[in-house]
This record gives C-alpha cells, sequence and structure tokens, in this order.
C-alpha cells in the first residue's frame, strides 16, 4: 500500500488537545531520600565541551578506534513543570571518541522544537509517551512533539537522533549541533521512523513507523537515501517499539499491550489484555503482501536481538522479555522521580523459534536481560552470540553488568560490577581483520554512582567475565541513555 500522511500520521489534533491535569503523586515515590540510582535521571544543565576522560584501569587494546554515539533523555525537570516519565526527557547526544589510546567525551543536547519550546516557557508542556503536558504546548506536527531522545543511527558524517513517534533528527557526527529533521520523502514528511532499525547482509538498512493497526515499512540505501516506504497492516494495534529482520523477513511482535482509545499521554491509548496472547507476524521482504502469523504465550517487550532464517526455513530471535508491561507505566514514573521503589519485574532473555509447519516456542536463558545486541558483521545471518546487559534485580531497578549469552552452548557468561554501578548498554566492535563473533570487543559507558562520574569500558567478548580491559573515568556524570551506535 502506499502510505499517505494524511491518514497515517499521528494525529496533531489529538497531542494538542492533551489535558493540563498533572500527574498525581505516587505512593511508591512517597519518600524524602533520594534513591542511590537517581544519579541515572539527574538532570543535566547544559552541554559538555569536548573533554579528556582518564585512564583508570588498564589499557585501550591496539586497533580500537572509533567513536561510540550514545542517546538518551539528559533533562526532565523545569521550574514550571516538568517530565513525569523516564521516556520523555530532552534528548542528549553523546559521543566516546577513541583515538590513540584515549578517549574524548562531548555531549549536545537535541535542539527540537519541543526543547526550544520549553526553555522559552522554562516548563515541560509538551505532551509525550507519560507525560500528560498541558494546554500551552505547541504542536502543528509530529515534530513538535518529538524528543529525539531514544536511539542513534549514523549516516555518512551525520548522526541521527531516534525517537518512536516522528521523523530523524540529523546532527553533526563531529561537533553532535543540530541541523534539521530528515525527510526521506516530502509527501512523507514527519512519518513516524522508530528507534531500532536494522541492517540487512546487502548493506540497506529496514524500518518501521506506526500508527495503530498500520506500519510504514522504510528501505534506507546505507547513506540513509530512500529506496522505498509502503505500508503494511498488521493483524492487531500492539504498542510496538522494536521489530527484527533475517536476511530475507521482517518479524513483528504484537504483545497484547493493545489500542484502546484516543488518549494523551500516549501510553494511556494501550490496554494490557493478557488473555490475548502474543502474536508474531513474518513479512516478506520481497513483497510485503507474502504474511505469516503465529502464536506465542503471552509477554511484554521493549527489544529484541537481530533474527536469522535456517536452510529450512525456521526463524529464530532473542527477546529481553517480561511477564507484563509494569515497568513501562508505573516503573519509569519511579526511575524519572528519583526515589522510592522501583515496581515491575526484570526482563527476561528468551529465543524464539518459529517453525515452517506453524509451530512456534520460546526458550528462556534464565537470566536477567536488557538491550540485547548481536555481532553487526551477523545482522540478519546465523549467530550463537547476544550481548546484554545483567544484575537488574528487585529492590535495584537497574543493572550493574554486562554478559554473553551463547545459544549453541546454552552458558551464559557474565561479569558484575558491585551495586555503585550502573551499566548501559554495549555495542558490539569487531577486532580488525576478524571473522568469529567472539574476535571482539564491547564498548559501553556505565555510572559510577560512587564517584558521581561516567565512565567507558571496553572488555573483551572471548572473555567477558575478566571484566574490563580497559576503563576511562569522566569527570561528569551524564544521566543513563538507551541506545548507541558505533562508527569506525
Amino acid at each position: 500500500m502506499t502510505p499517505s500522511r494524511r491518514h497515517f500520521l499521528m494525529g496533531a489534533a489529538a497531542l494538542s488537545a492533551a489535558v493540563a491535569t498533572p500527574e498525581m503523586v505516587r505512593a511508591a515515590i512517597a519518600q524524602d531520600a533520594a534513591a542511590p540510582w537517581a544519579l541515572a535521571t539527574a538532570d543535566l544543565e547544559g552541554d559538555v565541551a569536548p573533554r579528556a576522560m582518564r585512564l583508570v584501569h588498564g589499557r585501550a587494546p591496539a586497533g580500537l578506534e572509533g567513536t561510540l554515539f550514545r542517546n538518551g533523555p539528559g533533562k526532565f525537570r523545569r521550574p514550571g513543570g516538568s517530565a513525569t516519565h523516564w521516556f520523555d526527557g530532552d534528548g542528549l547526544m553523546r559521543s566516546f571518541s577513541l583515538v590513540d589510546g584515549g578517549v574524548t567525551l562531548a555531549a549536545r543536547f537535541a535542539d527540537t522544537p519541543k526543547r526550544r519550546t520549553e526553555t522559552e516557557l522554562d516548563a515541560v508542556v509538551t505532551p509525550g509517551f507519560g507525560t500528560p503536558g498541558d494546554a500551552r504546548a505547541r504542536i502543528g506536527s509530529n515534530d513538535d512533539a518529538n524528543a529525539a531522545n531514544t536511539a542513534v543511527m549514523v549516516t555518512g558524517d551525520k548522526v541521527w537522533a531516534l525517537w518512536e513517534g516522528g521523523a530523524p533528527l540529523a546532527m553533526d557526527a563531529a561537533t553532535l549541533a543540530t541541523e534539521d529533521f530528515v525527510t526521506l520523502r516530502p509527501d512523507l514528511k514527519s512519518m513516524p521512523f522508530q528507534a531500532h532499525p536494522r541492517f540487512a547482509p546487502d548493506g540497506t538498512i529496514w524500518n518501521v513507523g506506526t500508527n495503530g493497526e498500520q506500519a510504514i515499512v522504510w528501505h534506507l540505501n546505507r547513506d540513509g537515501s530512500l529506496i522505498d516506504a509502503q505500508v503494511v497492516t498488521l493483524p492487531r494495534a500492539s504498542y510496538l517499539h522494536d521489530f527484527t529482520a533475517t536476511e530475507r523477513s521482517l518479524i513483528f511482535v504484537l504483545q497484547p499491550w493493545v489500542f484502546d482509545h484516543r488518549a494523551m499521554p500516549f501510553l494511556t491509548q494501550f490496554a494490557w489484555k493478557p488473555e490475548l496472547g502474543t502474536q508474531v507476524l513474518v513479512v516478506d521482504k520481497a513483497d510485503l503482501t507474502r504474511t505469516r502469523l503465529y502464536e506465542l504465550e503471552t509477554f511484554s517487550f521493549f527489544h529484541l536481538g537481530d533474527g536469522w532464517e535456517e536452510a529450512d526455513g525456521t526463524i529464530r530471535f532473542d527477546v529481553a522479555a517480561n511477564i507484563d508491561n509494569t515497568f513501562a507505566i508505573e516503573g519509569a514514573r519511579v526511575l524519572v522521580a528519583g526515589r522510592g521503589t522501583v515496581p515491575g519485574q526484570p526482563s527476561v532473555l528468551k529465543l524464539v523459534t518459529l517453525h515452517p509447519d506453524g509451530r512456534a516456542g520460546m526458550a528462556s536463558s534464565g537470566v536477567t536481560a536488557e538491550f540485547p545486541k548481536g555481532d553487526p558483521r551477523r545482522a540478519g545471518l546465523a549467530r550463537d552470540l547476544t550481548v546484554h546487559v545483567a544484575g537488574e534485580r528487585g529492590g535495584r531497578p537497574l543493572p550493574n553488568g554486562l554478559a554473553i549469552q551463547d545459544w549453541r552452548t546454552g552458558r551464559n557468561h557474565a561479569f558484575a560490577f558491585d551495586d555503585t554501578q550502573i551499566m548501559e548498554e554495549a555495542v558490539f566492535v569487531p577486532k580488525p581483520g576478524t571473522t568469529a563473533e567472539r574476535d571482539a570487543w564491547l564498548v559501553a559507558p556505565s555510572i559510577n554512582l560512587a564517584e558521581g562520574v561516567t565512565e567507558l569500558h571496553v572488555f573483551d567478548v572471548a572473555r567477558v567475565e575478566d571484566g574490563p580491559v580497559a576503563t576511562w573515568r569522566a569527570d561528569v556524570a551524564l544521566p543513563a541513555g538507551f541506545h548507541g551506535a558505533w562508527r569506525g
């Protein structure tokens, strides 16, 4: 189906009509003392000029050169009103540049219409995922509400700051200066381009954007130029933060958190209906009208790993699966409050298998996990390894370690800091001239709560249990980010 902006765009009228009612202060955050992890959602008041990080452990691996770009919310609170959900802070793009054994850190806020309006008013007024906003919001399109705060995609000398409800925001990769929203085709201006693009073995890029039962499927060249955009109809209007892909197929996991009614903030539009179970829609990349539908047990999720397809047509992919959506609705509010007990259970890493005869199943690793990622050299192809953050538990709402799940052997190889560290998502960085999955580094930041600063770590995939081979320490703490990408 050919997409059109008029029938597809998230309604700007619905956004601007958000009710100006403050959020109720929940009993879970009715405590005076800040939580030990509160630095994860503390406000950064301004950009961070480039500065050297200090090597405090080990030494830089030979051959490791490049930049880790990271995105996530960086400011939540203003005197005239604040964001009330972790997903609604202003986007902060960070870069960690590794050159000649040293690391340079920089960070700049995405200069969005949302941030400019709220800076002028000194109040958070824009409705978001979990923040209601108020009548002072200035919204004429999706991108007037775009926080550009979730993920990053590298395209040449630009990085795109991604947010699931609107267009990518282009920023200069060298300076992190904001340029403009990306219009992939004039008639598709401000269409949703979600935060988790998938890279195909042929070097092209696939992504989606959703509105109810409709999903626009984007297919891009490596340089970010558009190949095609089509609309597919999904079997149900589930909340969809992520999708995955194999070399031949797109995979949509449709959890039973489904559209119920128009409302703001965004999350209030959906109802949790576990009796529906979870569905998986497989779409042929070569012909988006060719689909298969599978049924799975009920689970909720935010993040999937890359999928792969075997010779007999069997499809496999991994998921950080949860029993329900408590964290998305309640837990993320407590996190941004910075005090209290965060409700909800940690997610568990599971492997989904879709058989050619229509059967589907899930195998659990038994390990708590989030942010699953694989070797980028195997995106869409068969692989054994998944890296994920680990160590989250009741009373400790954020991870303190990294782990590698080997799906072939069933073993999980893990390293944990103590509770003075908050570990963030890691990316695979292949070692020069190698092809094996274990011939790679993991590069990831953390927040050192004891020192009150951000650190950057490098692990060896083959020996992740040994801990970092090198650690650099900044002189500033950045709030916890969500997702990143590596440019070599």
